[in-house]
């Protein structure tokens, strides 16, 4: 497996009328398979860096695993493009749960969606004083995350995710997948035996539904898009406790959700 995360390419470039020849970035993309306890479990399309990390949070997100001593032993074989895994906590069910949908009742209001069994089981209700941004705590942590993201400056192909403070960037990672930027975040801390909880998490991309349970899962009170959410994605975040702030251009930003959480200047 090429863990580069990018890769130059000689393209024809068509500008103000003139055709040149240059070299472009593109961002890379692979196959990944995770194995566990040598059963070929799901594949995973992503980009090639941080890939333990990002295994170790998809686990954990889907319920697979609760702590980072539910793993025995990870190891990769880059070449081949497996992850292999081994856990006590595996057995038959999971497989039949990871494809298992049911219908739940959202906020109380009637209207049904469907949501996957494992995210409801590990999705986590915001609890105790909340934290509060104000408005330009918002743009200023959407500039900062979308200004150091090298990769996307470089390839323009990638999302990117960061766990931050009301004044910090905690963490920020990159992949073409949205969910994967994710995973990649909630591994790291897994890996480091710190649960995130109290956060923020910015997002370059839109907020559907299951990026909102996989921010909840990583502790998240508020999560900041450049993007636009879902009316699921908004649903959810009523229900959980979850402040979603998206279209953050300029100036201007649009509050879904807990407005309570987003202060005036």
């Amino acid at each position: 497996m090429n863990t580069q995360p990018e890769q130059a390419r000689h393209i024809i470039r068509f500008c103000q009328g003139l055709l040149s020849h240059v070299e472009d970035s593109v961002a890379m993309e692979h196959p990944v398979t995770i194995k566990i306890n040598g059963e070929e479990f799901v594949t995973l399309v992503c980009t090639p860096e941080f890939i333990e990390d990002m295994v170790i949070g998809y686990l954990a997100s889907e319920g697979i695993i609760r702590h980072m001593q539910d793993i025995q032993h990870i190891w990769t074989q880059e070449e081949e493009g497996f992850v292999h895994v081994t856990t006590k906590r595996w057995n038959p069910l999971h497989r039949q749960l990871f494809a298992k949908r049911y219908v739940t009742s959202c906020c109380g209001s009637g209207r049904h969606s469907f949501v996957y069994v494992n995210d409801a089981r590990t999705a986590k209700h915001t609890h105790g004083e909340p934290i509060e941004l104000s408005y330009a705590d918002c743009f200023r942590l959407m500039n900062t995350v979308m200004s150091g993201t090298e990769l996307f400056q470089h390839t323009g192909g990638v999302h990117t995710a960061a766990l931050c403070s009301h004044k910090d960037v905690f963490l920020t990672r990159s992949d073409i997948g949205r969910h994967n930027a994710l995973d990649k975040i909630l591994g790291h801390y897994l890996r480091q035996g710190i649960p995130p909880e109290h956060n923020t998490i910015v997002l370059s991309g839109r907020i559907s539904s299951e990026i909102l349970l996989k921010a909840s899962k990583l502790g998240a009170e508020i999560v900041l898009s450049k993007s636009a959410p879902t009316s699921l994605a908004i649903d959810l975040a009523d229900e959980l406790g979850i402040t979603a702030v998206g279209f953050i251009r300029a100036d201007v930003c649009n509050v879904y959700s807990h407005p309570e959480r987003i202060i005036a200047d």
